[in-house]
């Protein structure tokens, strides 16, 4: 954690009210609280907002010491990771979410134009391959037994539901806590 979001965070304050406080932009304490070290007027002007001495905001800690020296792991609350991505990656298959053997389509071809290949993504769209093999063998299923076509209709539309469900479910954690909801314990990419 950088040294100006735990002194952000222990005088309470959101980034928006540091960027007002500041004058400087959102997007530039975002900046630094992911690791970017502030220079010159912008270090001089949080120092001056948050009452602490410049040499303050610039102290390591050792904790990201030691991890800097070790390799970097991939994992799913890495900050590098672009979160805006990831969720439009996630959200990418709602459009498809009725078509099953497709709704895995749209984030893998986001994923592999963007690059990016993080443990969430590729979770992400492993569920969705899952999703389309299972989708269409309860399906199947439902056929063969011969139940009727309401049958065959609800089962359309709960499988339907199903997927949106999971898809907005994760949506959701990965904005809260960057992480998904729903998950496989095996990536299927």
């Amino acid at each position: 954690m950088s040294e100006l979001k735990k002194i952000r965070e222990k005088q309470n304050l959101t980034q928006e009210e540091l960027a007002e406080k500041s004058g400087l932009s959102v997007r530039t304490i975002q900046r630094i609280e992911a690791g970017t070290e502030p220079k010159g007027y912008t270090l001089k002007t949080l120092a001056s907002s948050l009452n602490v001495s410049e040499s303050e905001l610039l102290m390591p800690n050792i904790q990201e010491v030691i991890i800097v020296q070790e390799p970097i792991l991939e994992t799913e609350n890495n900050p590098s990771e672009n979160i805006g991505l990831i969720k439009i990656i996630n959200l990418s298959s709602l459009p498809f979410a009725w078509f099953p053997i497709a709704n895995f389509l749209p984030p893998l071809f986001i994923m592999l134009i963007n690059k990016e290949k993080s443990t969430i993504v590729k979770q992400i769209v492993s569920l969705q391959i899952f999703f389309a093999i299972i989708a269409p063998i309860i399906f199947m299923i439902v056929i063969f037994l011969k139940l009727g076509h309401e049958s065959v209709t609800a089962t359309m539309v709960i499988l339907t539901i199903a997927n949106v469900y999971i898809i907005l479910r994760n949506a959701f954690q990965i904005d809260k806590t960057q992480e998904l909801r729903y998950k496989l314990n095996f990536n299927l990419i």
